[in-house]
């Protein structure tokens, strides 16, 4: 067996790398544990119930007013339908 060259000299400087260190590379999934993999996911998980994207007219008062609610003035009128809808259930 051959001996392999370190990838660094002994100033921490990494060499060039040839086409035989890339063919010896392995795709990270391979060669770290479950736990990192899992953690180095990109981007939120996926919900279960992804809200749906819908287009709805309201009346610009009524807009105008939702929006000078502040930041998050859309999760506040799915709230207010939810409520309405589950009270009309009752």
């Amino acid at each position: 067996m051959s001996k392999r060259r370190p990838l660094t000299n002994r100033s921490g400087e990494v060499r060039e790398l040839a086409r035989a260190d890339f063919a010896r590379f392995r795709p990270a999934p391979e060669v770290l544990p479950t736990a990192i993999t899992v953690a180095l996911k990109r981007g939120r998980p996926k919900l279960e119930a992804p809200r749906q994207m819908v287009s709805l007219r309201l009346e610009p008062d009524v807009v105008a007013a939702l929006r000078a609610t502040g930041r998050g003035w859309q999760t506040r009128v799915n709230a207010l339908l939810r409520d309405a809808v589950l009270k009309k259930r009752a």
